[in-house]
């Protein structure tokens, strides 16, 4: 998972895995959205910094994946990875139900997964936790490996030495952002475009239940 001394980094190759998408579209997930400028400035800072490493383009914004939730399906699921509007009404009603308040996460140092470079994010108050086992309480999660609350910088582009990517962390003055975190978005990307944007379709507001959303259906209009 995370990448360790004198091993090489795992490149995306940049092209379409039918293998994986089946032919379906739209892959669901529950996020965080980075809304702070100055944040946003910060990452795409990073971003330029290690830009010979990693794979472009890159259309998909700055967020913390929360929980994915798999294919969108209208109706019946006819494949595991597949997640129905009546499990996503489900996960809405036991939001609705706990009322969570607001809360806090900040950024911590950047890494790096075998895959991935990254900045990691610290939950302090477990919050992250607690609302993914009300997520998963209806729907097992669609991921493989151990949750580890993060930002994408990017995916690798070719394998690189361990060293070469440590190197050029330990030179860098990081700087830490505190993240007031209100509300939470469920979306989709698009399956067949590597790192294409995020589309919102939910919100999910903490201190009032106030939403914007599109129905399953109306996202192929």
């Amino acid at each position: 998972m995370f990448l360790q001394p004198h091993q090489l980094t795992i490149p995306t190759e940049a092209h379409d895995y039918p293998e994986w998408h089946k032919g379906r579209e739209d892959y669901a997930l529950w996020y965080i959205e980075i809304e702070q400028p100055e944040l946003i400035a910060y990452l795409n800072q990073l971003r330029q910094q290690f830009s010979n490493y990693l794979l472009r383009p890159n259309m998909r914004q700055f967020h913390i994946t929360l929980f994915i939730c798999g294919f969108l399906k209208q109706d019946c699921m006819q494949l595991n990875d597949d997640f129905s509007q009546d499990q996503f009404q489900q996960q809405v009603a036991r939001l609705e139900n706990i009322h969570f308040k607001r809360f806090k996460l900040s950024t911590g140092q950047i890494k790096s997964f075998e895959s991935a470079l990254f900045i990691e994010i610290l939950d302090t108050e477990n919050s992250l936790s607690k609302i993914r086992n009300l997520l998963s309480s209806n729907h097992q999660e669609i991921a493989a490996l151990e949750y580890c609350p993060h930002i994408t910088l990017g995916l690798y582009q070719a394998a690189f030495t361990a060293e070469h990517i440590f190197n050029d962390i330990s030179v860098l003055q990081q700087k830490t952002f505190e993240i007031s975190i209100d509300h939470l978005t469920f979306g989709f990307y698009k399956a067949k475009i590597l790192q294409g944007k995020l589309y919102p379709l939910y919100q999910h507001n903490f201190d009032q239940n106030s939403v914007k959303q599109a129905l399953f259906q109306e996202q192929n209009q």
